[in-house]
């Protein structure tokens, strides 16, 4: 394996101290993402393959893939090089993995999507490409072309790269649009011109330029630009065409005459991009461009056969999947194919269908892109959105901050023009500013509530942004056209608002525009801020390098402090919010200074930036903690008493402008970047142990401090902000004991977004709080199983009664038919037909309620169709849903809503039945409907269950292991919502969850305090993993291996040993010896581990392993205790030279039996690892140990091949097991028995997982993949072997460590990834 190559170095050392480092992961964990929306500049902006499609932001290109499991699209990789704005992408006809993009710095890039990375580049393309296109039949050779030409070809493949011009494309007498190879004629090509003409080009045939212009624009100069070119897939000539203002023509290429004229419904209408519908030959589709308005065409009628508005703003471009997602049932019938030769004659429909039939619409998933940046994937079948990324940034952001009375809202400001406010729990944009205000360079929120927001833009001056009303309600014209670059609210008095600008003044004014005072400086100010702590002190950094300090309360405009240092300008500068008179400026000579007030001075220099410094962010809770960004694309963190970095993070792919958390959450961090991305990270391990003290119950003191003291050197961390003070005085003021309050306070504090509110409130509902006080989003999360159908129907009420706000309802609003058609389906959900039928009727839907009627009465039917009879209308809609609910098919109807990934929906069908909503039909029952077996509340429950752990498992795949918890809390149980919390290393979480819910939760609650022992187990912490350990009731083993691993002196052991109530190491000797004697092998190794001569406890436990190895009838349970026990040795002592042969022996039983675990656990990604570790250890190391290589090799083979065959069998077919196989894979089976803690079966899947990542490049050393890379397995952060230069996957390591606690590089250092 790849792996063993890698690493192999490691295992023929035998001098192991130099190995000897703490093995890390990354402090900073990245936990959410806001991606991009598709630019609307250039034209080929959206490209697809096979299961996976692309569009590109200004600066990175979004790659989405089919995850085939839940028959949904999902992000993997954001490809992020070009340093200008991407004009063009293409995805390689003949091979899925190579891609091309091109940008404005006249750069060509073929990508490896795959693998992420780039293979080839143009550096000069001679001119900037207008359009990209790998050329069909060409191979390796992608063709582009700038405005006027000529089109050049680059041959990438061969010794060679070789770029060549076209002999005849070149030397145009106006801009192209795009181009399009022929997909079937070799060196084919046509392109579209802005004067509405084409160029076409074949070889051996006369060069055609600037033909076929639209009739109404010969013999003038107007233009009508080439909107969208595409030739017909079933026709050698045939070629749709689109001008923006002519419309569409089918044309031939050949005789170059227009073979059909398409007509829209409005003269207004225009169109932006067409595309063939691959699974309907002869259809099409087109995009408005005014309005998002989809078209569905069939080439044998001059107009379209369907109109679907799916956004109000315009379409930018179109893809139609070549592959589709298919469904696990009910799936589309396949189109039948024809021989003849062209899209017109295939459109005439067979004989057996009707006119209707014929024309019905196409399945097919549509890529669409908007005008304003939306991204959407539509399916036309089912006539929805299969996911709509809708109203992202296009373009850099340049500042990002929270709602001060809410931490849930984020605001950003980009270069697009735009403001938007996102709901970082769903992260979803709710309003966006008005728009075309040029670049937008900084926010500041208006204190409190007054739900304002002040920008500050490149050439239209200042503006306040009322959100709720959508308007701008102020603007602020002191600085002229001069761009302003930071705009700051004064949060101690809500009236003022500063200003710093090009044009050298930084200006303060109160809301209504009033200029209190103009500060001058020499040059351009870029940064200001108010002090926290005096409402009349400012700071700012200047182009000339300088901070300045001012104070308003004086009349003077000279600043009382002019701090100097920086050796370039001063762009950012941050006042303390808890320190008072300490500010800090970043500046771009990459370093950021620390500067004291009270002191004049420059009290510390942060280096380590290799760019210059953006963002500045301070931690509202920890007063030393400092946070920046540059545009060397990485955020540094920095303890500012030493100025120690302690982590430095590279997601962004490009630079980094603004950093912001909230108070009230202070440890959730938000970031925004020239990448268009905004991110969310959890700084909470940056903080440890302050969460486990927390857990610990430690004092105060322990918890909450000064700020004197913790700013003192060398301090542990601790809170010293406004959130933890008002914490403590709330618990100060219970009565009784506020332990299960004080840990969901805390846990909301230390928690990122994401699910952890909702755990908490569905713990509180288990616990028999009163619904009343739920708080009012509860509704919007996973509610408890027994609200769920009451919530619901509230809510459909609500859609129904409530009437649209004063101001609307932020984006997008829906219409009062909008609102009556989701309350109708809420009904239909509960089964209140009659109600679903009325609001159908008062929609004008009658068909629909025709065919549920029966569900209520044939008396009602009737007199429905009697209203009905006059308005009959011509095309019937096949809806499976309804007569679903009205024939009481409850398990039809919850496999429906599963086969399309809608999980939500069939856990509301299903819990809707177990209340006794679904009644049966007798129409149903005459017709011997298939629901006769599902006719009583037990099986409904069980479907219920069903459906609810499929969701869970969704969640948890989708890297949201709280929200997946908080699936199985909805239905009460509680141990596989704590396992989700283990299995996604949410430890902390899960331990405060699991004390308060007690007994029910007890054996996880103990096994998740055990892994959080096993992380404590470092220098500072051992009291604490002590105290953690004796929360477990049964806890002397665990106590014992704890003291077994401390490396103190003998003194400080006995210490330890007497807190754990176990004798002194003195007493530890006599015992083992004493046990010895008597035959007890567990107790003498206990002893021994826990005496001065711990190595003395490695014989007796390896030879009695052995010994039952050497057996036929051994388990794991008959072993595991023995090599665990084992396992807690000193390091220092292992690693003696006279324990050599026996450390090898213990890493290869604990290898072997840690392979074996894995397979009980379902740990697949790392079995093969364990046993080809243990395999090569054996290789390379002197022992006498009854496993064999061979065996090894068989039973690892015996383990694939049953895993291969109970695969999913719309996977590849697989060869099934030997005979030979099935006897080893038996013995394996009986030997590993069950799983006790059954709910941690199934691989660990930390939160955040799921995210694309920028980081370095870094390859397992287990797998031979990259880590982080999402088309394959190899998911998730990045953890740092002992070595600090090998890596594997966090997730791996956190599943290795709990079956085989011994790192992978075979050293004998204990892995420690909790």
């Amino acid at each position: 394996m790849a792996w063993m190559t890698y690493i192999s170095h490691w295992f023929d050392e035998d001098d192991w101290h130099e190995g000897q480092k703490r093995a890390k992961m990354s402090y900073v964990r990245q936990v959410g993402l806001l991606a991009a929306g598709c630019q609307p500049w250039n034209k080929d902006v959206c490209a697809a393959s096979g299961d996976r499609f692309a569009y590109c932001a200004t600066l990175a290109i979004y790659i989405y893939q089919l995850d085939h499991q839940y028959n949904e699209f999902k992000l993997r990789a954001i490809m992020s090089e070009h340093k200008k704005t991407i004009t063009a992408i293409s995805w390689c006809p003949h091979n899925p993995d190579m891609f091309a993009s091109a940008s404005a710095d006249s750069l060509v890039i073929i990508w490896n999507v795959t693998e992420q990375k780039v293979v080839a580049k143009l550096d000069d393309t001679k001119g900037i490409p207008a359009s990209l296109s790998w050329c069909w039949n060409e191979g390796d050779a992608v063709a582009f072309v700038s405005h006027r030409g000529p089109l050049y070809i680059w041959t990438i493949s061969g010794p060679l790269s070789v770029v060549t011009a076209h002999k005849g494309a070149h030397s145009f007498l106006s801009d192209i649009c795009l181009f399009r190879w022929h997909p079937k004629k070799k060196g084919k090509v046509v392109f579209g011109h802005t004067d509405g003409s084409l160029s076409i080009f074949q070889p051996g045939s006369k060069n055609q330029k600037h033909v076929l212009r639209p009739e109404s624009l010969k013999g003038t100069d107007e233009e009508d630009p080439v909107t969208a070119l595409e030739w017909d897939p079933l026709s050698n000539d045939y070629l749709l065409v689109a001008n923006l203002h002519n419309g569409i023509q089918l044309v031939d290429s050949e005789s170059l005459s227009c073979i059909t004229k398409f007509n829209f419904p409005s003269a207004a209408a225009s169109v932006q991009c067409l595309a063939w519908v691959p699974s309907a030959p002869g259809m099409f589709i087109t995009g408005d461009s005014q309005v998002g308005v989809l078209r569905i065409w069939n080439v044998s009628h001059t107009t379209p056969i369907d109109n679907l508005k799916l956004k109000n703003s315009g379409f930018h471009s179109l893809h139609v999947l070549s592959s589709p997602p298919k469904k696990k049932s009910f799936l589309f019938p396949s189109p039948i194919k024809y021989s003849h030769t062209s899209s017109t004659s295939e459109a005439v429909p067979p004989p057996t269908l009707s006119q209707k039939q014929a024309f019905s619409l196409p399945p097919g998933h549509v890529v669409c892109c908007f005008m304003d940046g939306g991204v959407g994937l539509y399916d036309m079948g089912a006539k929805k959105w299969d996911f709509l990324r809708d109203l992202g940034h296009v373009e850099t952001i340049f500042d990002c901050e929270f709602k001060p009375d809410n931490p849930d809202l984020l605001a950003t400001a980009s270069f697009d023009g735009t403001i938007k406010v996102w709901d970082i729990n769903t992260l979803t944009a709710v309003y966006t500013s008005p728009g075309n205000e040029g670049v937008i360079y900084s926010i500041s929120w208006a204190p409190g509530d007054l739900n304002c927001i002040a920008g500050a833009t490149s050439r239209n001056g200042g503006f306040i942004w009322d959100v709720p009303r959508g308007k701008i309600i102020t603007r602020f014209s002191e600085h002229g056209k001069n761009g302003i670059f930071c705009i700051a609210w004064s949060h101690k008095d809500s009236k003022r608002i500063a200003t710093c600008s090009d044009d050298g003044f930084c200006i303060i004014r109160t809301i209504d525009g009033k200029v209190l005072h103009k500060y001058k400086h020499p040059a351009a100010v870029f940064g200001c801020d108010w002090s926290k702590n005096n409402k009349d002190m400012i700071a700012t950094g200047c182009e000339d390098k300088n901070v300045r300090v001012y104070y308003l309360a004086t009349s003077s405009d000279q600043p009382l402090k002019v701090f100097t240092g920086h050796t370039a300008k001063v762009f950012r500068v941050r006042w303390s919010p808890l320190r008072e008179g300490i500010l800090c400026s970043g500046s771009d000579d990459g370093t950021v200074r620390i500067w004291d007030y009270t002191q004049d001075a420059c009290i510390n220099i942060l280096s380590g930036h290799r760019a210059p410094v953006r963002g500045l962010m301070w931690n509202p809770e920890i007063p030393y903690l400092l946070i920046s960004g540059s545009w060397d694309y990485s955020i540094q963190v920095w303890d500012t008493r030493d100025g120690t970095c302690l982590d430095t993070v590279y997601d962004h792919g490009a630079d980094v402008y603004g950093l912001t958390c909230h108070p009230s959450r202070p440890f959730t961090m938000a970031s925004c970047s020239r990448d268009s991305t905004v991110r969310l990270w959890s700084l909470t391990p940056l903080i440890n142990p302050l969460p486990i003290n927390i857990l610990a119950d430690r004092c105060w003191d322990e918890v909450i401090g000064n700020i004197d003291r913790a700013v003192e050197s060398g301090a542990p961390p601790l809170l010293c902000g406004k959130v933890s003070r008002d914490i403590k005085q709330e618990v100060e003021k219970m009565i009784g004991n506020p332990r299960g309050e004080k840990l969901r306070w805390f846990s909301e504090c230390f928690s990122p977004p994401g699910g952890s509110k909702n755990l908490w409130d569905l713990v509180a509902v288990i616990k028999g709080q009163d619904d009343s006080l739920l708080p009012q989003n509860y509704c919007k999360g996973i509610m408890h199983i027994k609200h769920l159908v009451r919530f619901k129907m509230s809510e459909a009420h609500e859609l129904t009664a409530v009437k649209m706000s004063k101001f609307g309802g932020g984006i997008g609003a829906p219409s009062k038919k909008e609102r009556l058609k989701e309350a109708a389906e809420i009904h239909l959900r509960l089964g209140q037909i009659q109600r679903y039928c009325e609001l159908m009727v008062e929609l004008g839907e009658w068909d629909k309620a025709l065919s549920v009627a029966p569900g209520v009465s044939m008396k009602y039917w009737r007199k429905l169709m009697q209203r009905r009879a006059d308005q009959l209308i011509q095309e019937e809609n096949d809806d499976v849903i309804p007569y679903c609910i009205a024939t009481g098919d409850v398990k039809k109807l919850v496999a429906f809503f599963t086969s399309r990934g809608q999980l939500k929906e069939a856990l509301l069908v299903a819990q809707a039945a177990c209340e006794g909503n679904m009644q049966m039909s007798p129409l149903s029952t005459m017709s011997g409907s298939s629901n006769s077996d599902l006719n009583n509340t037990d099986d409904y429950n069980v479907l219920l269950q069903k459906v609810n752990e499929e969701l869970a498992e969704w969640y948890f795949q989708d890297g949201h292991a709280v929200l997946a918890a908080c699936c199985h809390l909805a239905v009460e149980n509680i141990e596989l919502a704590m396992a989700n919390l283990i299995r996604g290393n949410e430890l902390e979480l899960a331990i405060s969850v699991g004390t308060v819910l007690g007994e029910s939760a007890a054996q996880a609650t103990h096994y998740a305090l055990e892994l959080l022992a096993r992380k404590c187990m470092t220098v500072t912490t051992w009291d604490l993993a002590a105290d953690l350990l004796m929360m477990i009731p049964d806890n002397k083993l665990q106590l014992i291996k704890l003291c077994a691993f401390y490396p103190g002196c003998t003194a400080e052991r006995n210490d330890l040993h007497e807190k754990c109530n176990l004798p002194d190491v003195e007493e530890c000797m006599r015992l083992a010896e004493t046990t010895e004697a008597d035959g007890d092998i567990f107790e003498t190794i206990k002893y021994y581990l826990l005496s001065s001569e711990p190595e003395k406890a490695l014989p007796i436990g390896i030879q009695y392993v052995k010994e039952q190895l050497c057996g036929s009838d051994w388990t794991l349970d008959s072993v595991c205790p023995y090599l665990d026990l084992l396992s807690y040795i000193r390091t220092e002592q292992l690693m003696l030279n006279n324990c050599t042969q026996f450390r090898n022996e213990l890493l290869i039983l604990c290898g072997y039996i840690g392979a074996l675990l894995a397979i009980r656990r379902q740990y697949n990604s790392i079995v093969p690892a364990l046993y080809e570790y243990t395999s090569q250890l054996l290789k390379r190391r002197k022992v006498s140990v009854p496993l064999k290589i061979e065996q090894l090799s068989e039973e690892l083979g015996a383990w694939r091949a049953f895993t291969q065959s109970t695969k999913p069998t719309n996977e590849l077919p697989c060869t099934p097991p030997s005979e030979s196989q099935k006897k080893v894979y038996s013995i394996l089976v009986s030997r590993i028995q069950e799983e006790p803690l059954k709910g941690m079966i199934g691989p660990d899947y930390v939160t955040g997982s799921n995210l694309p990542s920028h980081s370095d490049v870094h390859i397992s050393c287990l797998t031979g993949l990259r880590i982080q890379v999402q088309f394959q397995r190899a998911k998730g952060p990045v953890f740092f072997l002992e070595d600090g230069k090998s890596a594997i996957s966090l997730n791996d390591a956190l599943m290795w460590a709990k079956v085989n606690p011994f790192s992978p590089l075979g050293t004998g250092t204990r892995l420690n990834p909790f």
